[in-house]
């Protein structure tokens, strides 16, 4: 038995359940409004659990518990941890020997102020968790960079406290946006707007991207860096090549498929039948 993590049921998931039920795997939904995850020696009835929540600390918590428990899930807890939090993130590329854009992290506002103005502006600064491209902010001038600091430093999570500045990439109103299930890069696509933010979520346009082999390498490589599975890799085109920005692992695909007509719903059902056919023989 197949279980599926959700926070609620989108094309995506239908797509999923459309495509285990054609392979014949049974499944069933993990609903978060529900879900009860005793801790202790009682191990949950599925053979493997795939994560298609939205929430961040739910799935964190919901995969660590599960993966303690002896049940193998998609992603795992480790993934989880690394690719909710860009910092984390960040740091796994670079320790990978990946390309990815200059960037700072500080604890105090005036740590970050004087990071702002040594990376020069534009500047990015974006919350540590988070995604859909909420909570940006371009940084033009020294104005922006003393509000939006203060902003944040008085929103009172902790995680506002600590400032996580990147340059400003002068990509070319895309960036690319590339799906890796296991050992393979499936496909690419350009993700294009006019606004400097490109997600598809921001109302960003897909289109094809071909998925040369240096774009395969950095894709694999990213993959393997946050532990591998079924995921999102960012990339930035800047005028000195490629960079590696960020990793998602739970990511909406339905504006991949209408682009590339790749079945990215199929291909996950074929990746999950063979981990649970690893898990049976192991």
């Amino acid at each position: 038995m197949i279980g599926i993590l959700c926070s609620r049921v989108r094309v995506e998931e239908k797509a999923l359940f459309q495509a285990l039920r054609a392979r014949a795997l049974a499944f069933e939904r993990l609903d978060e409004a529900t879900l009860q995850l005793p801790i202790g020696n009682t191990r949950p009835p599925f053979d493997l659990v795939l994560d298609r929540s939205i929430h961040h600390g739910r799935s964190l918590y919901a995969l660590t518990l599960l993966n303690r428990a002896g049940i193998p899930t998609v992603n795992s807890a480790e993934t989880a941890r690394i690719c909710g939090d860009k910092i984390l993130t960040s740091s796994a590329l670079e320790a990978a020997g990946l390309p990815i854009p200059k960037t700072v992290v500080t604890f105090t506002r005036e740590a970050a102020l004087a990071a702002i103005e040594a990376i020069g502006y534009p500047v990015v600064l974006k919350p540590m968790v988070g995604s859909w491209g909420r909570l940006l902010a371009r940084i033009n001038d020294r104005d922006a960079a003393e509000a939006v600091l203060e902003h944040k430093e008085v929103l009172g999570s902790y995680q506002h406290g600590i400032f996580y500045v990147q340059e400003y990439v002068d990509k070319p109103q895309r960036d690319i946006r590339a799906l890796v299930i296991g050992d393979r890069t499936v496909g690419a696509i350009y993700r294009r707007s006019d606004h400097w933010i490109t997600n598809t979520a921001r109302a960003g346009e897909p289109a094809p991207c071909p998925v040369t082999s240096e774009l395969d390498r950095l894709c694999l490589t990213a993959a393997s860096a946050v532990g591998g599975g079924f995921l999102a890799i960012d990339l930035l085109e800047s005028p000195d090549g490629l960079l590696v920005n960020e990793v998602n692992y739970t990511p909406e695909f339905h504006g991949f498929v209408a682009a590339t007509g790749i079945d990215v719903a199929g291909q996950v059902a074929e990746y999950v039948q063979q981990l649970v056919a690893q898990e049976a023989v192991a």
